[in-house]
């Protein structure tokens, strides 16, 4: 436990130091292949790693997003020549002064005859031979390259996730403020006609306007408090429409440690009411089927079709349906379906989710109050 704190703390930092001890593995591995022995071609590569560590982070954290960023692509152009070179020459400089000696005194342990022709001609020769200083510009930009490549790939990534993450929270607050309003003017039919069953739509509504404002900021949300919102919904349109409505909500299948993505399943039944009950005059019906087991979530959701349909019901139902499409394709890519019906008298819509690895216990059971506690089969009947 305390070392994943560790890790989770000091993340970058780890990151970092594993890669650098990875290249440097892996060039010993590398070099070693003819070479004096392990250890004398450690010490000349650690002679030689500040040149790589000085130009990867100058590049990635000072010429990168002071020129690339701001696109001055001249300046980064420039810039980018003048460290390449200026790393070079200090590479060189170092193989010169102190690795190719040292490398030659190694070599000559083993073989006291062993010659080496990098150390051939005067200092200024050997700093200036063209073929060896090609050889330094190409060793010095290699291992930098590739650790650009990866932090490149890691920026990308991130910003990926933080543009989904964006899109997911502007898509769920498309839903708050209709599942509000909707409570609302509930709420005000009641208090209208002095009713004594506002105490409870607001009791109602409190528990909903809690969930909306401090549970569904997280990813996932227990199963069970997404369904007992659901009845708590459904609790007020009872209220709502009294005896002009028949309404029955069946639950069925074991509900444990499954989690879900908030506030999927409100936008379906709240069409059933939108565009279904509320626009009938009578024989209004809305009848809600749900299935859970380990693996899998299936609800339906059918309501009486009114003869005439508005042309703004119809808009806004398919705005929500859209929206609620877009949320499952970022969330449950490839582990859902969602099918819509269209009959003569009625509408039916099928979502069918896969939880995979979203059902294992996320979210800690401690402190869960006993209105989470849904039972295995609901049924209302108004």
């Amino acid at each position: 436990m305390e070392v994943s704190r560790l890790w989770k703390s000091n993340r970058r930092v780890f990151t970092h130091v594993i890669f650098w001890l990875s290249v440097t593995i892996f060039l010993v591995f590398l070099f070693q292949v003819g070479g004096p022995g392990y250890w004398p071609i450690f010490k000349i590569l650690m002679m030689l790693l500040p040149v790589h560590i000085f130009y990867f982070y100058t590049l990635s954290y000072f010429i990168v997003p002071k020129y690339l960023y701001t696109r001055k692509y001249f300046q980064l152009a420039v810039n980018l020549v003048l460290l390449g070179l200026l790393c070079a020459i200090v590479y060189r400089l170092i193989e010169v002064l102190f690795a190719d000696p040292y490398f030659l005194q190694e070599m000559r342990k083993i073989n006291p005859s062993a010659k080496w022709k990098k150390l051939d001609g005067s200092f200024l020769q050997q700093l200036t031979n063209p073929e060896y200083f090609i050889h330094a510009l190409e060793q010095s930009n290699s291992i930098v390259w590739i650790g650009l490549v990866i932090k490149f790939v890691q920026m990308w990534h991130e910003r990926k996730q933080v543009a989904l993450q964006s899109e997911l929270n502007f898509l769920k607050s498309q839903i708050h403020p209709h599942f509000l309003f909707n409570t609302l003017n509930n709420l005000y039919a009641l208090t209208l006609k002095q009713s004594v069953k506002a105490p409870e739509v607001v009791l109602g509504l409190s528990d909903i306007l809690r969930y909306m404002l401090y549970e569904c900021d997280s990813d996932y949300v227990p199963l069970r408090r997404d369904i007992a919102i659901i009845k708590n919904y459904l609790t007020l349109e009872r209220l709502r429409y009294g005896d002009r409505l028949d309404l029955n909500f069946n639950q069925s299948g074991s509900i444990t440690d499954q989690v879900i993505a908030p506030l999927l399943m409100i936008p379906l039944i709240e069409n059933a009411f939108k565009h279904g009950a509320s626009e009938m005059m009578e024989e209004a019906w809305v009848n809600i089927d749900l299935d859970v087991d380990v693996d899998r979530l299936k609800l339906k959701v059918s309501n009486g079709r009114p003869e005439q349909v508005s042309d703004n019901s119809s808009i806004c139902g398919n705005i929500g349906l859209t929206n609620l499409r877009k949320r499952l394709e970022l969330l449950y890519p490839q582990r859902h379906t969602l099918t819509v019906y269209e009959e003569e008298d009625l509408y039916l819509v099928v979502l069918e989710i896969r939880f995979g690895s979203d059902r294992l216990p996320l979210l800690e059971k401690k402190g869960q109050s006993n209105r989470d506690n849904v039972p295995a089969e609901v049924k209302f009947n108004t």
